[in-house]
């Protein structure tokens, strides 16, 4: 099967590429074509030159800032975004908590949040997971108990990414822990300066910091903070992890990894099992972008389409994949990942095994692979 645009199409392909290659900043794009770690401040000005021209989230509903787009064009929008090497809008904003308001929330919510989310003025964490509640998420134990007009929080949650930076967070808690696990969680929405709220880094193998536990000792959180109905939140929960499982395949991403590694490999291409194995590649990429067409195209009336799961899943396996393969291509100059910029060796091969190590998190993030083929099972296959 193949794509064939129409004229109209083919003309907002060009725009969008246009766009993308001229407002935003190139040192921002150099970085992201280097994969280098981006700043708090690349990612902010990308966000909001992208909101300024209405392109920060064409998902959410028109009246706050979204576009009535065909789901062909949403995908044209996010392939060519990153192709030109432009920065996704940040995804806890644009692709899971904004759209978690836009669909359950008050009204005082929505003109409250939506517009500073859509333009980075507020950095959202996600609160979620927690020490014994990652893949089984419904044992999470952070509770809220109402206290007059107040919720009373407490508990840690872990795995908090780029939580160094958030403003506020969105966050899962149980607040009827009589009830099944499911039915007892609620929605809250708390301000990471309140106090009571600690942000502790996790230090990763590498030395990095992008994860954190957050604690939450005696937080008060104002019952208008909560989103939707209480003892409601796994519904929404389940709408916003469908959203990110399609954002955590970024086929247009593993494509263009894809063909710098093809560009890296230079004569080895030569050798047939090597380019079998890129040509194995290229054909799934495609069937996963086939599958992201579909999913986007099916997901109606707050709920994603069963087939976000296949998307994360081989999404992330192909992502791993291809980053595998680029290890491979750089041979022994892989394990330099310490030189450096004056090293003789070219930069790709010493970022290799960093980003190979570090997309390890993608089998689990979004929902663990092993989850997601259960919920094939269950919901796809009827097992």
């Amino acid at each position: 099967m193949q794509l064939a645009l129409s004229a109209e199409d083919a003309e907002f392909r060009d725009e969008m590429r246009e766009f993308f290659t001229t407002e935003i900043p190139q040192e921002i794009r150099d970085a992201v074509r280097d994969q280098r770690e981006l700043t708090k401040d690349h990612l902010v000005t990308s966000m909001r030159i992208l909101n300024e021209h209405g392109l920060a989230v064409p998902n959410w509903p028109v009246e706050w800032g979204g576009r009535d787009w065909s789901p062909l064009r949403r995908h044209i929008w996010h392939e060519e975004m990153q192709r030109a090497f432009v920065p996704a809008p940040l995804a806890f904003n644009a692709t899971m908590i904004g759209p978690v308001i836009a669909q359950f929330g008050s009204q005082e919510l929505k003109q409250r949040f939506l517009p500073a989310t859509a333009n980075l003025d507020i950095w959202w964490s996600q609160g979620f997971s927690e020490p014994d509640a990652g893949s089984d998420l419904a044992s999470l134990r952070t509770t809220a108990v109402r206290d007059g007009d107040e919720y009373v929080v407490n508990g840690q949650k872990t795995w908090t990414t780029l939580g160094q930076y958030g403003d506020w967070i969105f966050m899962l808690v149980r607040t009827d822990p009589e009830a099944k696990k499911q039915a007892g969680i609620s929605m809250l929405l708390i301000d990471m300066t309140s106090p009571g709220v600690e942000v502790r880094p996790i230090e990763l193998i590498d030395g990095g910091h992008e994860v954190n536990e957050v604690w939450f000792t005696d937080v008060r959180v104002p019952l208008d903070n909560l989103v939707g109905e209480e003892n409601r939140a796994w519904d929404y929960a389940k709408f916003l992890l469908g959203n990110e499982r399609v954002g955590v395949a970024p086929v247009g991403a593993t494509k263009r990894l894809l063909a710098q590694a093809k560009e890296w490999a230079g004569p080895l291409l030569e050798d047939p099992l090597l380019a079998a194995r890129v040509a194995e590649l290229e054909n799934e990429l495609l069937a996963l972008e086939l599958t992201a067409l579909r999913v986007v195209a099916h997901s109606a009336d707050g709920k994603p389409h069963p087939a976000s799961s296949v998307l994360k899943l081989k999404g992330t396996e192909l992502q791993q994949a291809v980053t595998e393969l680029v290890v491979d291509l750089a041979g022994p100059a892989s394990l330099a990942s310490g030189a450096g910029d004056d090293s003789d060796l070219p930069w790709w091969t010493r970022r290799s095994t960093p980003v190979y190590l570090n997309f390890r998190k993608a089998s689990i993030y979004g929902g663990s692979n092993e989850v997601q083929r259960q919920i094939i099972a269950r919901t796809i296959l009827g097992l």
